[in-house]
């Protein structure tokens, strides 16, 4: 494998200056593989658990820099995500064999880093700071822990990570950090006028504090907005960490889940609900390589809002958003790169009964 790591980035090198030469650019192969088994119950179907191997945002792709001088660098990072538990797009969501994550190219120097291209959003990227089981099973964005303004991808509705975007990080002062998002939505001949989605965030980090606030709009007009505040406190593998996401219409908009098959999704498209609201607090304790990691959350119905389940079995039904979220996981470090995880994850439905995971899966990065 590190041979693997030095000679692909080497080829990727020679690629970027013709092929022939000293590679210029510096690099790095990198990839995330997750694979989980899941033991899955919804108590408004028929009860019984289903089994099923889940690949959980598996990727691979490169990174790299190339240095222009007088502290000018170009930065650049191609993302690929794929699934080892299915092939040739068969798995359940439809998702071809491979797609797209982040892949922008931009520009960093001592005023800080200058970004275009698909890019997860400053809300994003803070809400993954809180979760020591991203990207995995039991990440706390699929069980009702973050909002869904933390997954997805595209040019409207305040995705996770939008296309056709520019993100600036500015540096870091006295701990204190300012990042914002802005998407260039195509405009056609048949909306000259599209929306353009756009957010904005600022975090502070020093010892063993992190306190962060976002906002976030899809500029469609009327309810199209959210704001969060979150932190964290902690040492090593002690800490408590929580998040309180306030709806003005964007969550709304956005709330979409798998439920053993089938699937939640947002009917409020035309912007007059908001009230949405997402919370949740967690906290970690470890000795030696072994982690344990529990939280608890809450969903709220928007004002106006209506979300339904739709099963080919049982038709369409409405569900709304209020739930009562948890988890608990144990991780163990076999190595710095390569961990086993195993635990409960459950949400509780106030019109919709529970759906819950017991999950055990194995994680590795490069």
């Amino acid at each position: 494998m590190n041979m693997m790591k030095k000679i692909l980035p080497a080829m990727i090198g020679a690629a970027l200056v013709g092929g022939t030469g000293t590679a210029i650019a510096d690099v790095t192969a990198m990839g995330h593989i997750d694979t989980s088994f899941n033991s899955s119950k919804n108590d408004n179907l028929s009860g019984d658990r289903l089994n099923n191997l889940n690949c959980t945002t598996c990727s691979f792709g490169f990174k790299g820099s190339e240095d222009l001088g007088n502290g000018l660098k170009a930065i650049f990072k191609i993302d690929f995500q794929y699934d080892t538990t299915e092939r040739n797009g068969a798995s359940p969501t439809g998702v071809n064999a491979i797609t797209d994550r982040d892949q922008w190219l931009g520009l960093g120097s001592n005023f800080g880093q200058l970004r275009v291209g698909t890019i997860s959003t400053v809300y994003k990227s803070h809400g993954a700071m809180l979760d020591p089981i991203y990207r995995t099973s039991a990440q706390g964005r699929d069980w009702g822990l973050q909002s869904n303004l933390h997954t997805g991808a595209g040019d409207t509705a305040a995705q996770g990570r939008a296309t056709n975007t520019i993100r600036y990080d500015s540096p870091t002062f006295a701990g204190f950090q300012v990042a914002g998002t802005y998407t260039v939505q195509k405009e056609t001949d048949n909306d000259p006028n599209a929306d353009s989605p756009w957010g904005i965030g600022a975090q502070w980090q020093a010892g063993g504090f992190l306190v962060f606030a976002d906002y976030i709009t899809s500029d469609a007009g009327g309810d199209d907005d959210a704001w969060k505040v979150g932190g964290r406190f902690g040492f090593d593998k002690f800490a408590i960490f929580g998040q309180y996401e306030g709806d003005g219409g964007a969550i709304a908009r956005r709330t979409s889940f798998d439920v053993n098959g089938g699937e939640v999704v947002g009917q409020d498209v035309v912007g007059d609900g908001k009230g949405a609201d997402v919370w949740f607090v967690g906290g970690t304790a470890g000795f030696g390589n072994n982690l344990i990691y529990a939280a608890y959350g809450q969903t709220q119905d928007a004002d106006n809002g209506t979300l339904i389940y739709d099963d080919p079995a049982l038709g369409t039904e409405s569900v709304g958003t209020k739930s009562k979220n948890w988890e608990i996981v144990g991780v163990h470090s076999l190595s710095k790169r390569t961990k086993v995880y195993a635990g409960y994850v459950q949400r509780d439905f106030s019109d919709f009964d529970k759906v819950s995971d017991w999950t055990l899966g194995m994680k590795h990065t490069f």
